[in-house]
């Protein structure tokens, strides 16, 4: 049932995309916020609490409510999976920003792009060269569907395998939520509500997404340059401060040949900021940065290209992987 769940949610999601600013995000902000100012009075035992009630507690309620469906009745257990993985999985919660840069670097207006990039990341990138611009468009775009998509894939077929309906869906969406949710004041302020808070949700995200990272590189290699994905995947992970996002890039670029990482410029996000300690040195020099060419404006389509290739893969795994449970 889990194949067919994934596969109306995003037919769905095609043709009904959430708008940018949808109900469900502000639901998010809301319910995030509203645990942190009641539950959390600083001490390091209330962030546990706070994490464990604000990404556990929906999960485990959607799972109840999935499992009192399933009951009653298959057909509305189906539904009820499908709804959920309609809030929470797909490309239109982030592809849009994606192509309507794309739409003006084809159009040869940089400024409208770089002005739609750092609405969506949050990053001042009026000074970003074009090979930078679109280097930072790429990697945000393999992260975003990463998220969006093959993480919140991999944990829901998981816990849906175990009979426990969407509660990987949830528990990862909230945990990659919540861990951005927390690090905002930091960025703002200085500092965070609780550091405690910022780094558990930090490291419990890091801790979920660990596996789907690496099933999601592993994706990338196969249905893009195997040989080169791989190598890049061992050899240039290191280049990016956080090990997830560092297979997940590296195995991008050496898949689609395109050059990633390197110094990030003034402005963007600190927590994107390179290592710079390990990792190649490509054929022009440029210390940090994968082997490749530098990114341009084909890469977009290309990036576009192995996603879906991916989808299509672990789709077509997932149905043979219950082809088989059925005729066993």
């Amino acid at each position: 049932m889990s194949f067919f769940a994934v596969l109306f949610a995003l037919v769905i999601e095609q043709l009904k995309p959430l708008p940018r600013d949808n109900w469900v995000h502000h639901l998010l902000m809301g319910w995030v916020g509203w645990t942190g100012r009641n539950l959390d009075a600083g001490k390091s035992h209330h962030a546990w609490v706070v994490w464990c009630v604000s990404v556990l507690a929906p999960g485990l309620a959607m799972s109840a409510v999935y499992l009192a469906l399933n009951h009653w009745s298959v057909l509305l257990a189906l539904a009820f999976d499908v709804a959920v993985l309609y809030l929470t999985l797909g490309f239109r919660q982030f592809s849009h920003y994606y192509t309507d840069i794309r739409d003006a670097l084809e159009r040869g207006d940089e400024i409208e792009a770089r002005r739609l990039l750092a609405e969506w990341r949050h990053l001042d990138a009026s000074e970003l060269p074009r090979t930078e611009l679109l280097r930072h468009v790429l990697e945000h775009a393999l992260l975003a569907a990463h998220r969006h998509v093959f993480g919140v894939f991999f944990w829901f077929v998981l816990l849906s395998t175990l009979g426990l309906g969407p509660l990987g869906a949830v528990v990862y969406r909230m945990a990659e939520f919540s861990s951005r949710y927390w690090s905002f004041p930091s960025k703002t302020l200085g500092v965070p509500a609780n550091a405690k808070l910022l780094q558990i949700s930090q490291q419990m995200f890091a801790l979920i997404d660990h596996l789907p990272a690496r099933l999601t590189a592993f994706g990338f290699a196969v249905v893009g340059n195997f040989e080169d994905a791989i190598n890049a995947w061992r050899r240039d992970a290191a280049l990016w401060r956080h090990p997830n996002e560092g297979v997940i890039l590296a195995a991008a670029a050496g898949a689609v040949g395109v050059q990633l990482g390197g110094h990030a410029a003034p402005g963007v996000s600190p927590e994107r900021s390179r290592t710079f300690d390990a990792g190649a040195v490509d054929d022009a020099g440029a210390e940090g940065s994968t082997p490749g060419d530098p990114p341009q404006l084909g890469h977009l389509r290309s990036v576009v290209g192995l996603v879906w290739r991916s989808v299509v893969l672990w789709m077509l795994l997932l149905a043979l992987l219950k082809l088989a449970n059925l005729v066993g």
